[in-house]
Parts: structure tokens; C-alpha cells; sequence
């Protein structure tokens, strides 16, 4: 398992390593998909990339206020999600920054170490 030094401290749930198929927030291990927010960490049952739904997410996650967008890891490589879940989070002007999952975990901690206010949603790695 590869672990992440956090050097910064801030409030709220930070990916601290990855095990072979997902992650460690803290001491709580997720071995598929990982939905975070300033609030917490859930496990995500991810579907079939194209049947990706935003709602769902967002449900799940239950952020007051509106995130500022939603930092999307797409698995073992960097690649868009589906056209509709793009037109979804378009239409509640959520924007979305795709990267491949690792890289989203790093950059989880970066940000939320500004303070910025915002989602994630993590396929497994696999």
C-alpha cells in the first residue's frame, strides 16, 4: 500500500495512501470508488461508466452549499465521463476537473488544504 504524507492540517476527510483496487482515508480503508467532501468520505459502489449519474453523487454527498465543482478521478487513466453526466453537471453549473484517480487523490489534499469547497468522486483503481 502506498501511503501520502499530509503536511498540512485542515478539517475533513484526506486520502492518506491507496490499497490495491482503492483507498485509505485516515485509518478507514475503500477498495473500490470513493466519493469525498469537506464533510466526509463514502464508499461508492461505482456503476459502468456510462451509466455515471451525477444526482446520485451529489445525493450521496448531500453538500450545503453548492460545491464549487466536483474534482472527478476516472480510474487508472485520465478519460472524460459520459456526455450526459457532463450536460448534468453543466445544467446545475457544477464544473468538473478530470484526472486519473491517483492524481485526483493527490490533488484532493492541495485543495482542500486552500480551503476550497468542493466534491470528489473517485472510480476504483483497477
Amino acid at each position: 500500500m502506498v501511503e501520502l504524507r499530509r503536511d498540512v492540517e485542515f478539517v475533513g476527510p484526506v486520502v492518506t495512501g491507496f490499497t490495491p483496487k482503492g483507498y485509505k482515508v485516515g485509518d478507514q480503508r475503500f477498495d473500490d470508488g470513493l466519493l469525498l467532501s469537506p464533510e466526509q468520505a463514502l464508499p461508492w459502489d461505482t456503476p459502468a461508466r456510462e451509466n455515471l449519474d451525477l444526482a446520485d453523487i451529489m445525493s450521496a454527498l448531500n453538500l450545503s452549499p453548492t460545491p464549487e465543482f466536483l474534482l472527478f478521478g476516472s480510474g487508472t487513466k485520465m478519460e472524460q465521463p459520459p456526455a450526459a453526466f457532463r450536460r448534468a453537471a453543466d445544467a446545475v453549473k457544477l464544473g468538473i476537473e478530470v484526472m486519473d484517480s491517483r492524481a485526483a487523490a493527490r490533488a484532493w489534499g492541495i485543495l482542500r488544504a486552500e480551503e476550497r469547497w468542493i466534491i470528489g468522486a473517485f472510480m476504483p483503481l483497477r
